[in-house]
């Protein structure tokens, strides 16, 4: 099994940069650091506002242009060893301008690095959900403008609750008659609502759903629209979005019908690898070869770069 994985070609559709960074990446950005600091650091992230937390400590070493190309090249070098053709990589857009960082220039420097690599390289723009429509929309603005550029979509993260998604239809409506594709985080932290309201706003795929499988009917409907969830494992259990990996609803979804794509979410906070989580997978809930190429497949399926909205 651990060949057949290795083997298989891969597309990652859920992957943050800044949550990528390995101890030894983060190490070369600040040299004040230690490998087994930030180790404990990440070690220590078993809820979700502990997981926000660590995620802007890390920003806070992301000082500009030059770190961020050196964090996608560390990424992109993994990821190439794990046999993974295609990766659409979620860049935190909405915590550039909160830092006031030079989003264009950031942006040039990633596309640049991404052409060296062998993995066809897309981008997804994220805005923090919590800061407000306003913040949202500016992020969505960036994205309209890079469509020519390799963005491929536009996506919300951050406190659930907080930020519900019929807040932000406007500006969903907006990116999505403008050619972009949207994939919304719902189910994660929040119920089978949020899941509906991301299906309402056009979402192509969810990141996460795990909220959907509390929800025959939603499950049905997300079968029949073929919305993909975008399953993280390790993520899911490290920070009690289930109890134990072994709880994930991933059967119910493979035996509701709704594709289904596995993802690394941020790898290193998490550590975690995108073939670790199909070890996971194959181990947790008894997968047939069969079922995890038809995982794989669904990674290729679902890519907003072929997909239409």
């Amino acid at each position: 099994m651990e060949r057949l994985i290795a083997e298989l070609p891969k597309a990652e559709l859920h992957l943050h940069l800044e949550g990528s960074l390995e101890p030894q990446t983060l190490c070369e950005l600040d040299p004040a650091l230690t490998v087994e600091e930030i180790r404990e650091r990440y070690r220590h992230v078993h809820s979700f506002p502990a997981f926000i937390e660590v995620f802007r400590w890390i920003l806070e070493r992301l000082r500009g242009p030059a770190e961020y190309a050196l964090a996608l090249r560390r990424l992109l070098e993994r990821l190439e060893t794990e046999n993974v053709a295609y990766a659409e990589i979620t860049v935190s857009a909405g915590t550039i301008l909160w830092q006031d960082k030079p989003f264009a220039s950031v942006f040039e420097a990633l596309t640049r690095e991404a052409a060296r690599s062998r993995i066809e390289v897309r981008w997804i723009l994220d805005a923090v959900r919590h800061f407000g429509p306003e913040h949202v929309r500016r992020v969505a603005e960036l994205a309209v403008e890079r469509a020519g550029d390799g963005v491929v979509a536009f996506g919300i993260g951050g406190d659930e609750s907080r930020g519900p998604a019929r807040r932000f239809y406007d500006t969903f409506r907006f990116v999505r008659e403008r050619g972009l594709h949207l994939t919304i985080h719902a189910g994660e932290t929040a119920g089978p609502e949020s899941v509906r309201q991301a299906l309402e706003a056009g979402a192509g795929r969810i990141g996460h759903g795990v909220a959907a499988a509390r929800d025959p009917e939603l499950l049905e409907e997300l079968a029949r629209r073929r919305v993909a969830l975008e399953v993280c494992l390790t993520s899911n259990a490290a920070i009690g979005v289930v109890p134990r990996l072994e709880d994930h609803p991933l059967p119910r979804f493979l035996a509701a019908g709704v594709p289904v794509t596995l993802n690394t979410d941020d790898p290193a906070i998490f550590s975690t690898t995108l073939n670790r989580e199909y070890e996971k997978a194959a181990v947790a809930f008894r997968l047939s070869a069969a079922q995890l190429r038809q995982i794989a497949a669904a990674g290729f399926v679902h890519r907003f770069h072929a997909g239409a909205r």
